[in-house]
């Protein structure tokens, strides 16, 4: 059994920001500890000790973190707003690695839009995404074929994903978080065009 404490992960869960588990444990490498669900950015002001849910959150959240490491090797998210990556970088401080792979998902940029932001030394590559999910997205960014991996476990689907997803580079525009702000266009309502 791999523990969260001993892994990058374990600070935050420590701080009770791991929200909404779909997995929270070990996958299929030996030490690696898995991680999808949403990591909360900022929390609201608690009332006595009623529990709040977060004011915002990277959401969907696909990570993995090794035994014994300090930083975090790769992890995908959504972010409703580009201006949240700030809070990302905040949150995350000393988990994450110059020389990991981080990748971000936001409503509020331009459909074809591919940003490289660096915030600090940590390099975010910053994606659009609609009407779709974190996984779909890193799946057709990785070019994994869900039949190679229908026969996994949760944890197997992870592992195999976003080992694929680390070595992938791609053509980016490199912009500052300040310029990134300045173009971001309004939060997109999620609900505006769901039936009721």
């Amino acid at each position: 059994m791999t523990s969260i404490d001993n892994t990058a992960l374990g600070r935050l869960d420590k701080e009770g920001r791991l929200l909404n588990a779909v997995l929270k444990g070990d996958t299929t490498k030996p030490g690696r500890f898995g991680f999808r669900g949403d990591i909360a950015l900022k929390f609201q002001t608690q009332v006595a000790d009623e529990k709040r849910p977060p004011d915002y959150s990277i959401e969907q959240v696909l990570t993995v973190a090794q035994e014994g490491e300090a930083t975090i090797p790769v992890l995908a998210g959504y972010l409703h707003s580009f201006a949240y990556l700030a809070d990302v970088a905040k949150v995350l401080d000393g988990a994450l690695s110059p020389k990991g792979s981080y990748f971000m998902f936001c409503n509020n940029i331009d459909f074809l839009a591919k940003y490289r932001t660096k915030i600090g030394d940590i390099e975010f590559r910053v994606l659009p995404c609609d009407e779709s999910t974190v996984w779909k997205e890193m799946m057709d960014l990785a070019g994994v074929d869900k039949n190679d991996i229908k026969k996994l476990d949760t944890a197997g689907k992870l592992d195999y994903l976003l080992d694929a997803a680390k070595g992938l580079d791609g053509s980016y525009t490199d912009i500052s978080y300040e310029e990134g702000v300045a173009k971001m266009e309004p939060v997109k309502n999620r609900n505006e065009n769901r039936p009721v």
